[in-house]
């Protein structure tokens, strides 16, 4: 797989040494509060969630974001063309999820023959809403009680970014 470099990240694929950094994120309430599924409970959780990065690296997709020698999160393209991204708190707003997706987006559009990205977002994710219009995505349409959540409902607004 490819790796890709910013002026402060370097994004590589996943390998099973990644699963304490990984525990630190997912367990997180607050990094997980708009993710599809709840916070991790265990470890054993997060080193099945690594595996399955780990096992789809060859597709060249799917990335960790590393600073400094330190995994802060993870975004691209899991399931193509449906990009996201989940970024641990301690680095929110410094414009670190933007320098990744701006070098994964252009990324994504030459190694495959995708009309378009998208983006299923939490209509309350307004952080992640306001990054995606700046980097180009519309919103297309929106959907109610797309994810259950420890038994609660939540509504989904998709986003799309055609080629080009």
């Amino acid at each position: 797989m490819t790796v890709l470099r910013t002026q402060r990240l370097l994004l590589r694929p996943a390998t099973m040494d990644d699963v304490d950094a990984f525990c630190d994120i997912l367990s997180d309430a607050r990094a997980m509060r708009f993710w599809s599924t709840p916070p991790h409970a265990s470890k054993v959780e997060t080193i099945k969630w690594v595996a399955n990065m780990v096992a789809m690296k060859d597709e060249g997709t799917d990335f960790v974001w590393e600073c400094r020698g330190r995994v802060i999160g993870k975004g691209g393209a899991y399931a193509m063309p449906e990009v996201g991204f989940i970024l641990h708190p301690e680095f929110w707003g410094k414009g670190f999820a933007r320098e990744a997706m701006e070098a994964i987006i252009p990324y994504l559009f030459a190694l495959t023959d995708t009309p378009a990205l998208t983006a299923d977002v939490d209509p309350d994710n307004a952080a992640s809403i306001s990054l995606l219009a700046s980097l180009g995505f519309k919103e297309t349409h929106r959907a109610k009680n797309t994810f259950c959540i420890n038994g609660v409902w939540v509504h989904s607004v998709y986003f799309a970014l055609p080629r080009g």
